[in-house]
């Protein structure tokens, strides 16, 4: 088997001409692989090849793949894609994967800017304080998940208030409110982590449904998953598939 067309176009679109391993001791797999990921998947999704390389790190970071996650970066770097933008994929997946997994990702970037001449730190994209996080945090998820939020704090569990609270000024407050990312890519990001992670199911239900209140709608998941098949897996995808039709599918209420 050989690369197809489009999968070699694809290929020197984010790697250039560098040679990998693989190509060599694995090769009939090799080129399968790429030919699924980079021409079928890739194709059927209609993704923009910088918010296919933004997704996919996404996806690495929660899966987590370390390895690929430094390939599918220095593709990243060809393809002109901000520091920033990296540095604030990598921000907003702590809350979702927890900082044990993203920190070995953040300093594996740090080193890839620094043979790149990046000067770090990047530019502060803090846009909250300790007075106001909350509350922005708060707007932010009445914006995404509507009057739900509001019935969901107000009937918790006394010992549980303090969670929500979190949520507001810590999830959305300290990461959602930051630039260099708009809302609508951020809680795109926010599925994508979620559904590679797998295994929190209700969780990727209620942000299908708050995608669509963002206007990310049916059509823009599942092409999300579908240029993702080749990295999380069926399992996972077919999960993240279930819950945007139980949403997405919903039929209207008869009065």
């Amino acid at each position: 088997m050989q690369l197809t067309n489009t999968a070699r176009e694809n290929f020197i679109k984010l790697f250039g001409k560098e040679k990998f391993p693989l190509s060599v001791s694995d090769k009939e797999f090799f080129e399968g692989f790429i030919n699924f990921a980079l021409d079928e998947a890739l194709t059927q999704s209609k993704l923009e090849i910088q918010e296919y390389i933004k997704i996919a790190l996404a996806a690495l970071i929660a899966i987590p793949s370390l390895r690929e996650f430094e390939i599918i970066l220095s593709a990243a770097m060809r393809n002109g894609i901000n520091p920033v933008e990296i540095k604030e994929i990598l921000y907003q997946a702590v809350p979702y994967v927890g900082f044990g997994c993203v920190s070995s990702f953040i300093t594996a970037t740090n080193a890839i800017f620094k043979e790149h001449n990046i000067s770090l730190p990047l530019q502060s994209q803090r846009t909250t304080n300790k007075a106001n996080r909350q509350e922005k945090g708060l707007n932010i998820q009445r914006q995404i998940f509507g009057v739900a939020i509001d019935k969901g704090n107000a009937e918790a569990p006394q010992d549980e208030k303090h969670i929500r609270t979190f949520l507001s000024a810590n999830c959305f407050g300290d990461y959602y409110t930051r630039n260099g990312l708009d809302l609508r890519f951020r809680e795109l990001l926010t599925f994508v982590y979620l559904s590679a992670l797998g295994g929190v199911d209700a969780q990727v239900k209620a942000h299908v449904s708050g995608n669509v209140n963002v206007g990310n709608g049916r059509d823009k998941l599942i092409a999300v998953i579908t240029a993702l098949i080749p990295y999380i897996g069926y399992p996972k995808a077919l999960n993240a598939i279930a819950a945007i039709d139980a949403i997405t599918l919903q039929k209207p209420k008869q009065n």
